[in-house]
């Protein structure tokens, strides 16, 4: 009897203890969350981190089972929906300007395929600068590297070479095929501890590129920045309009460009390419946010043949061409002073303030910064805010006695409705010289002086020229 007690024991415990591993697996199973984490921190609200992982706030309510968005605390762990096949902690990092998916990749060591995935991507054109994106926490580790770029004529294997660097370190941290697949321009990145991180689309001698302001805002100036310890060529386009690049400071070259203010809000692409004095091309592309400024709208009765299509064009054509010509040369310095002498009604109008001329929809803008007739002196004189050459002095329909000076780099100002013009076209002028007096000719409602600054090509309130200095 005891033999066999002994045995129903050791069946029992033969059943049993296997079981109990399994139990084991089964609830620590259950314990692994059902996709990738995000930890929680300071600051951080349900919406903003929905927001920044491009999924639904109630489904990340949902998955994480929270009914109150409020009792988020730094240090909690929320699953993310919608990342079937990620597991681990994934982190969120601002994409800096002159990044692109394959910089991206190579700078975090993380295939482009997997950068797509976790982020939804469906064009490489959506990480624009600022895009949240996502990464294992593993990869967020941003080292610092050098950055070679291939020559026209050159292989990866005479770069490795000329660099003292072994070619498979190139195919290797590069993810390439082989060391036959690099073309010229291509930017190779290799760990260097000592090394400056810059823009990882572009060579090394590229140290510094950036753009204010950030975001651009419509009716604003944009300025651009390339900071390079090679001499070189460079060009580009932004929203659809030609960048210019002047050499201005030791190592520095500065587009300035306007942004229309009829533009409207949404990323917009920026490109910039050229070639360094060595021979090395570079060039990359980039969305940028364009947001709303702050205009109101007013409505207008005017003379009808000054907004008859037949008169405006065409003379709108003469004036928008003579902003067109850049010069290499800038003849300002500092901030521009004002055009005319300081009055006690100060500005009647504003730039970008929507119009509707005549009962027309509000698809018209103010294109510059409108400064009253001072009753209170008897001459009313304009003077020149900058030196520049003047390249118009004469009567347009619209404009009235118009006046136009270059002041180099793709800056022009412009001064409509004079009474008389005191300059002709050719003279070099200098800051504060007389070149008018306010009058109330071309489509008024009363004696005043309109002012514009064109940069690019198209024009900028000029109240930010006024009140700081470009570049």
């Amino acid at each position: 009897m005891r033999y066999h007690r002994l045995a129903i024991i050791i069946a029992i415990l033969l059943v049993v203890i296997p079981l109990i591993p399994g139990e084991i697996a089964a609830r620590a199973q259950e314990a692994e969350p059902s996709g990738p984490v995000y930890i929680v921190q300071e600051g951080d609200t349900l919406w903003d981190i929905a927001q920044r992982f491009g999924v639904p706030w109630e489904d990340l309510a949902q998955e994480n089972e929270i009914s109150d968005p409020g009792q988020l605390s730094a240090g909690d762990e929320l699953v993310i929906p919608g990342y079937a096949g990620a597991a681990g902690v994934l982190v969120t990092t601002q994409v800096p300007f002159g990044e692109n998916l394959r910089s991206l990749s190579r700078r975090y060591h993380l295939p482009q395929e997997s950068i797509i995935r976790l982020n939804h991507l469906t064009s490489p054109a959506e990480l624009y600068r600022g895009y949240d994106l996502v990464i294992p926490e593993s990869n967020q580790v941003d080292l610092l590297v050098d950055r070679l770029a291939i020559s026209g004529g050159q292989s990866l294997l005479e770069l490795a070479i000329t660099s003292g660097i072994n070619p498979w370190e190139f195919v290797v941290g590069n993810e390439l095929a082989g060391t036959w697949s690099a073309v010229p321009g291509d930017v190779m990145l290799v760990p260097n501890l000592d090394s400056v991180n810059g823009p990882g689309s572009l060579p090394g001698e590229i140290s510094g590129l950036q753009f204010s302001p950030n975001p651009l805002i419509q009716g604003e100036t944009s300025v651009l920045h390339v900071t390079s310890s090679e001499d070189m060529e460079a060009g580009g386009s932004l929203i659809g309009n030609q960048l210019n690049f002047f050499p201005y400071e030791s190592g520095e070259y500065v587009a300035l460009q306007g942004i229309h203010a009829l533009t409207e809000p949404g990323l917009y692409p920026l490109t910039i390419e050229g070639e360094l004095a060595n021979g090395v091309p570079f060039g990359f592309s980039q969305k940028i946010f364009v947001e709303a400024g702050d205009f109101i709208f007013a409505s207008l009765e005017v003379p009808p043949e000054t907004i008859d299509p037949e008169v405006t064009k065409p003379e709108d054509k003469i004036w928008y061409k003579l902003a067109k010509p850049v010069t290499m040369t800038r003849f300002w310095n500092g901030v521009f002073q004002s055009p005319v002498a300081p009055a006690p009604c100060g500005y009647t109008d504003f730039f970008g303030n929507r119009r509707s001329y005549n009962g027309s929809p509000y698809n018209f803008f103010h294109t510059g910064l409108d400064f009253c007739y001072n009753y209170n002196t008897d001459v009313n004189e304009i003077y020149a805010p900058a030196d520049g050459v003047v390249v118009f002095a004469g009567p347009l329909i619209v404009r009235g006695n118009a006046v136009m000076i270059d002041h180099g780099f793709g800056v022009y100002s412009g001064y409509m409705h004079q009474e008389e013009i005191l300059v002709e076209e050719g003279d070099q002028v200098e800051t504060g010289q007389v070149i008018g007096i306010v009058g109330e000719t071309g489509r008024v409602n009363g004696p005043h002086l309109h002012f514009e600054i064109f940069a690019g090509g198209v024009q900028v309130d000029p109240l930010d020229w006024l009140e700081r200095s470009f570049p």
